[in-house]
This record gives C-alpha cells, sequence and structure tokens, in this order.
C-alpha cells in the first residue's frame, strides 16, 4: 500500500481520490484477472482439441481410403484410341479381347434452308406429329410460327429430340437441324407427319417418312447422319448396344468405345498403384497426428515452456491406445505385422512407407495383405474403430472438450459476479474517499483560519 498511501494527498492536503481509486480497484481485481486468465487457458485447450479432432478424421479417412484401394481394380487397353475403361471393386482379374466395328450414332436430320428464320412460315395452325423409335408425340404449331418458333416448340415438347439452327452460308442458309438425343437404332427419328389440314409450307419443310398427307412433290428432309448401334466383340462374342458407353458387358469394368474398326486388349487386375498411394497418406495422416498430439502434450522445462495440453490426461491416452493397437498383431493369415507389408515404426517414433516392400507383399499374396488391413483383426479395422471413438459426438474428445467448457461457463458466472461486484467497490472507495476529502478540505480550511487568527492576536 505504499504506493497508494504516496498519492493519498495532494499539493493542499488532500486527496488524489481517482488515482487512489484506480490503484485500490487494481489489487481488488487481482483474482478477477486470475479467472479471466483461466479462461482463455481453458478456451485454448478446447481450440488445441478441435485441431486434435481434425488430425484423427484425416487419420481416419486415409485409413479407410487404404482399406477401399485394397477392393480397387485397374482396367489398361492395349490402345486407348480404341477405348477407354475403368473397373470397379466387382470387377475380377483377367484379359479381354475387343474388336470395335462400328460406333453407335444419334440419328439426324436437316431441313431444307430457310431464306430466314424470323419470318412467319406456318399461315394456319398445324399439327406435326414426331415418332422416335416407337413413341410418337404431336407438336403444335402455330399460325405465323417461325423457324425459330418452330425450334422452340420440338425443344420443349422433350421427345428425345434436340432442334437447333444452322446457317449454312448459301442462298438460303437457315436450316433447321434435329438430332436425337440418344445413340442407337432404337432411338431413331421414325417419321415426321403434319396431319391432313395443316400448312403446306410446315409440311413441305418437316416431312419425313410420313404416314399421311405426303407433300406434292415430296420434299424430304434429309438424313445427315443415320442412326447405328455399336456393333463390337468381346472375345470373339459379337455385342450391338445403343450406346458407345457399356457397362453391363464385362462385371464391374465401364468402357467407352472411341475408334471403329479398332482392336485391343482389356487387361483388368487388382490396382497396386492405388493401394501404395493410399498406404503413404495413411503413413503421412499417422505422423501428422501423432507428432501433434506428442507436441502438444508434453512437459516443459527450464528452458521451454510447457505446451497448453502438457501432461493432459486425455491426449495421454489417446497416444497409448495408438500406441497399443500398432502393438496388437492382426491375425487370420501370414502376414499379421505392419513391418511385413513395409509400413515401419522409425527411432523417432515416425512410420514410413517401404513402397516395394508392400509391391512384393502385394503380388505374392494379396488376399493376405488384405487381411492383414481390413479383416476383424486388421490395422485399418481396428484404427477406423477407435478414430470413431474419439470424433464421434459423446466419444473421448467431446467428453473433455466438455468439461472443459463447464469450467469455462462456471468461471465466466464467477467473473460476472465479481466485475458487479468491482462496480459497486469502485462506486463506494469513490463516495467514501471524495468524503474524506471534503472533510480534509474544511479542516485545512479551519485551520487555515485558526492559524490567521492566532497570528492577528499575537501581533
Amino acid at each position: 500500500m505504499a504506493s497508494t498511501s504516496s498519492l493519498a494527498s495532494s499539493s493542499a492536503g488532500t486527496l488524489d481520490v481517482p488515482a487512489l481509486v484506480s490503484q485500490l480497484m487494481t489489487l481488488e481485481r487481482r483474482p478477477l484477472d486470475k479467472l479471466t486468465a483461466k479462461v482463455a487457458s481453458y478456451q485454448t485447450k478446447i481450440s488445441s482439441f478441435g485441431t486434435l479432432k481434425g488430425l484423427v478424421s484425416g487419420f481416419q479417412t486415409a485409413a479407410q481410403g487404404l482399406s477401399t484401394s485394397l477392393q480397387g481394380f485397374s482396367a489398361t487397353p492395349s490402345d486407348t484410341s480404341v477405348f477407354s475403361a475403368s473397373a470397379s471393386s466387382t470387377a475380377a482379374a483377367g484379359v479381354y479381347s475387343l474388336d470395335v466395328t462400328t460406333l453407335a450414332q444419334a440419328h439426324k436430320l436437316a431441313a431444307a434452308g430457310q431464306l430466314s428464320d424470323t419470318a412467319a412460315i406456318a399461315t394456319v395452325d398445324s399439327t406435326a406429329i414426331f415418332t422416335v423409335g416407337t413413341t410418337s408425340t404431336n407438336i403444335a404449331i402455330t399460325a405465323g410460327a417461325t423457324l425459330q418458333d418452330i425450334r422452340t416448340a420440338i425443344n420443349a415438347a422433350n421427345i428425345g429430340v434436340t432442334a437447333t439452327i444452322i446457317n449454312d452460308g448459301s442462298a438460303t442458309p437457315y436450316r433447321l437441324a434435329l438430332s436425337a438425343d440418344n445413340s442407337g437404332l432404337s432411338n431413331t427419328i421414325t417419321s415426321i407427319t403434319v396431319q391432313t389440314g395443316g400448312d403446306a409450307a410446315i409440311n413441305d419443310l418437316l416431312a419425313y417418312n410420313p404416314t399421311e398427307n405426303v407433300p406434292t412433290p415430296v420434299v424430304p428432309m434429309t438424313q445427315t447422319v443415320a442412326a447405328a448401334d455399336a456393333d463390337f466383340k468381346v472375345n470373339g462374342i459379337r455385342i450391338l448396344r445403343s450406346s458407345n458407353a457399356i457397362t453391363d458387358v464385362i462385371e464391374g469394368v465401364s468402357l467407352t468405345l472411341s475408334k471403329e474398326n479398332g482392336s485391343a486388349t482389356l487387361t483388368v487386375k487388382r490396382d497396386a498403384s492405388a493401394v501404395s498411394t493410399a498406404a503413404s497418406g495413411f503413413v503421412d495422416a499417422f505422423n501428422a497426428l501423432n507428432s501433434q498430439l506428442k507436441s502438444r502434450s508434453a512437459y516443459g522445462n527450464a528452458s521451454t515452456a510447457a505446451p497448453v495440453l502438457s501432461g493432459d490426461g486425455t491426449v495421454r491416452l489417446m497416444l497409448d491406445q495408438l500406441r497399443g493397437i500398432f502393438m496388437t498383431a492382426a491375425s487370420g493369415g501370414t502376414l499379421t505385422s505392419l513391418a511385413q507389408v513395409g509400413i515401419a515404426f522409425q527411432a523417432d517414433g515416425t512410420l514410413k512407407l517401404d513402397s516395394s516392400k508392400l509391391n512384393t507383399a502385394m503380388t505374392n499374396d494379396f488376399n493376405d495383405v488384405v487381411n492383414l488391413f481390413s479383416s476383424a483383426t486388421g490395422y485399418v479395422t481396428r484404427l477406423d474403430a477407435w478414430s470413431t471413438s474419439v470424433v464421434q459426438a459423446g466419444g473421448l474428445i467431446d467428453a473433455r472438450t466438455d468439461s472443459l467448457n463447464t469450467s469455462v461457463e462456471d468461471y465466466n458466472d464467477q467473473i460476472e459476479k465479481l466485475e458487479n461486484r468491482m462496480v459497486f467497490l469502485q462506486k463506494q472507495y469513490t463516495t467514501t474517499y471524495s468524503t474524506l476529502n471534503a472533510l480534509l478540505s474544511s479542516m485545512n480550511s479551519t485551520g487555515a483560519y485558526l492559524t490567521q487568527q492566532f497570528s492577528s492576536k499575537s501581533s
């Protein structure tokens, strides 16, 4: 209180009330400042656990990706100009020969050219019957319709045909072009018939293989591309499909044919490259998680401050659980440890991948590698379950952060009460010392008066 006393009086013998109250409040706020520091510390811990939760989730995703990669197959054409291919987990390893004769094509037609695409063509209301495959649809074309209006009417009908207008640069350049939305013979534009009584100009423009009201003279719409099915062979077996995208011929394999009169082989096999990539991601994700778990829970020393989660029981438990999983062998196969497939711990506690050793293990017995990772006792299976127990709602991290949040709420309640008390104390100190100041001022005035009186009598 020495510093407070030094501010107790001014040159006039009165108190410097604001300075005195300020110093008193600094002393009173010490418990409040300690609580505020605790709240900040706990919030930092909560944030740190949020970071760890994200790392565990990333590690779980990497582990699941490794498991998924073990189910994958690669599909490789010997000539990618003939077809492309991909394989799913339901594929079977094998080599297939493919011979492509013709590609599937969508039917395309073009009408006779018109001088303008905005001039009226129809003079009376007409109905055009479009038959695509075996399905017929009536499309109304109103009197005064232009080429653009006809195009719009066809597209609005959603009949599996797209209409466009192409300018070919001739004297009558605007040509209505029709294209089947899907390839194959089953999607052929079979016929276009303008019903009897419709506009003759519309009939001359649209008629194609009409079933009635044949134009005289016949002015047919021109076929520019004939509809065709894909015609190809797989291992000598002839196959026809309406599309060049083939998904139902070789189990688990998707093909896209791209070249007529072409031949190539397709090799389907386990995708060792994808497994190696996924294993690398698994190792990186573990190292990132393990590094943060260790660094955030380490103890401080004389030269290094302790991190915010130093010695935290939850983090230590996570490290112990991880260590226990890696130290417990898998069962059910000849491979029982990750080191046998090239994933081994180093002296510094990190994992390192030997891709060559992993590839050798997959070549020797792929099913045994799958068992090591994905069986009931497999490493990925157990690590996935552990990750879930850590990050799920109500899991290990949630339980710890809930406890921290509860403490923060309790401290904030205490802070609120103390802040209210600080307001009261500041008012009380200000009133008390202001009153004392007034008294001192009065006493000073009285003293000065008496001194003056004594001085005058003595003289």
